[in-house]
Order: C-alpha cells, then structure tokens, then sequence
C-alpha cells in the first residue's frame, strides 16, 4: 500500500514584439524590451518549461535588451487570445489547440493570428486511473467521471476527437475541470475514475499520482492510435518508456496529443522572433539542463511542422543552419 505524499502593483508590459505598444527596433535603440510569456497552471509542464526558457533567454541576452517574464495562466486557449490582443508576446501551446485556432474551428469563434517559433516537447498524455476503479480500457470511461483538463484551456480540441477514435463521446461521461495537481488529489478521495494527464515526460503531475496510489495508464487501442497519428497532423506516435513512471512495468505504446511549441502573433516583429530562435538554439542545451524537454530543441524537431505555419523570423533562422524540412518548401 502506497502512502499518500504531501502536497507540496501591476506591471508595465510594453508591446515591443506585436503592434500595440512599439516594435523590435526599440531594442536595437537601447531601450528596456519587455516580453511576457503565457505559460499554464501549476502540475503541468508549461510552467517549468516556460521558467527555463525564460531563464535562458535572459541569462543569454547578449546585445538585446529584452526582459522575458513567464505568466501563469489558464494554459493555450487564454495564451492564444491573449497573444493575439498583445497582452502576451510569447506563449506556450499544444500545437493541438493552435491548430485549431488558427482554422477557427472546434469551438474557436474565428480564426486566430498566430505562428509557431519553435516545436518543443511532444505532450505525451493518457488517461490514468487508480487500479481498483475497474477502468481498463477507454471504452470503460463511459459511465464515469473523468478530469479533463482546466476549463477553458481547449483541452477538448483533442481529447474530444482522441475519445470520439475509441468510441466514447462527450456525453458518454462527466467531465470534470481542473489542474492536473488537482486531479491527483481527486483521484485519492474517488471524485473521479480517471484523469487525463500528462506533457513533457516526467510529468510532475503523473509523478505524484505514482508515487501517491496504484496507477494503471489506460491503454490505447493500436490500431486507432495508428489512425490518429494518420489523420491529424499535431497526433504523432510516442512511447513512454518503462524507468518514466513507477508504475510503469514495460514501455507504454502512448500518444502524443499536441506538442508543446513555443509561439508569437503573427505580425511579432521579424527581427525580434528571429533573435530569439537563434537564442534558444544556440543556448538549448541550458534549456535541456533545467527541463529534459530541452531536448527536443534539436535538428529533427524544432522546426517540425504540426498545423500551424511557422513565423517567417523562425523560419528565416532555421533555414540559415540547415534544419528546415524540405517537404516544407
């Protein structure tokens, strides 16, 4: 029997890098450039992520003058808004929820502005049960009551479709909002049957559950997640190897439902998002020393393609050293 772990003046933000507040040739002049930084709640990897990329850039400025400060916040759907409305100059995404946003379509009211300047760390997620609740597969979760993910984050965009391959709609279940944090907490005092968990691996979140209780990770069905990978282009194959997670006995046949990626408005200055790429390449192994999901800043992944078209700043960068895909033209 596990026993159960612990728990453990307004700002000036100058809009330097989108077009309400000055542009990148600021920085070049001098002056001061603040950059906020929407991340995510508190459990998921976001936050951390975001610290260290933050961190990185400010420790490896160099000539440039910005002052990047990551913000917590309801995760992608409010970093998307906000990113667009320039009260953000970067944020974090599932590129899941950008995909989406940028067609304006599942439940997106328009289409949003925005680009991607990096694909970071595959969001390896999966839906965790504790072993005595009887949940074995995903069809099991019809019935129950299961965390998904804080309202309003636009966790539906692909939970919703990854369900609906299995065989279970929305209204199969009741969902219940959250933090992953939360959720941990939820499935101890059997408020839920299950909780979608997960982000860059180790995931703090799933850490704990494992450490905390009996976890079974709910298994996919092979061939529908073969499909999934096959018909949306932020789905991609991914295995969480067997020394991730205590309760892990063998490596689990998982699914990445959005990679993490680091993205700006569209209109974001040129100069400036091609600095900042350039930064974050030529520091990503500092990346990689404070979050192992540094590591996906390398030649195969950050300019991985995932639904949302790169900024031409990034771009421009990525062809310079090499690693842009030629199937991207």
């Amino acid at each position: 029997m596990k026993i159960r772990s612990l728990a453990s003046l307004p700002v000036l933000v100058f809009l330097l890098a989108c077009g309400g507040g000055g542009d990148a040739g600021d920085a070049a002049s001098g002056g001061p450039q603040f950059l906020s930084m929407g991340t995510a709640p508190v459990g998921g990897a976001f936050p951390v992520v975001g610290g260290a990329i933050a961190e990185v850039l400010n420790e490896n400025r160099g000539e440039n003058e910005w002052r990047v400060q990551p913000r917590g916040t309801k995760g992608s759907q409010e970093n998307i808004r906000r990113l667009v409305r320039g009260e953000l100059q970067l944020a974090l995404s599932n590129s899941a929820i950008s995909y989406f946003a940028v067609l304006g379509e599942s439940g997106w009211e328009q289409s949003y502005d925005i680009r991607a300047v990096a694909t970071l760390a595959p969001n390896i997620a999966t839906f965790v049960t504790k072993t005595d609740s009887g949940v074995t597969s995903m069809g099991d979760l019809a019935g129950r009551r299961a965390m998904v993910g804080v309202a309003g984050a636009g966790f539906e965009m692909f939970v919703e479709p990854l369900l609906a391959a299995h065989g279970v709609t929305y209204d199969d279940f009741t969902q219940v909002y959250g933090t992953q944090s939360g959720a941990v907490d939820m499935l101890g005092d059997g408020a839920i049957d299950a909780a979608f968990l997960g982000g860059a691996v180790p995931t703090g979140a799933v850490t704990q559950a494992c450490s905390t209780y009996d976890i079974r990770f709910v298994p996919f069905d092979e061939e529908t997640r073969q499909q999934l990978a096959a018909d949306y282009p932020f789905f991609q194959l991914a295995t969480i190897p067997a020394d991730a997670y205590s309760d892990l006995s063998e490596d689990y046949p998982g699914l990445n439902v959005g990679s993490m990626h680091l993205i700006a408005s569209a209109d974001a200055d040129e100069e400036l998002v091609y600095r900042i790429t350039k930064t974050l390449w030529d520091n990503r192994q500092s990346v990689a020393d404070k979050h192992p999901a540094g590591r996906a800043i390398n030649e195969a992944n950050v300019a991985r393609y995932t639904g949302t078209p790169f900024h031409p700043g990034a771009e421009r960068f990525y062809r310079e050293i090499g690693v842009w895909p030629e199937a991207a033209g």
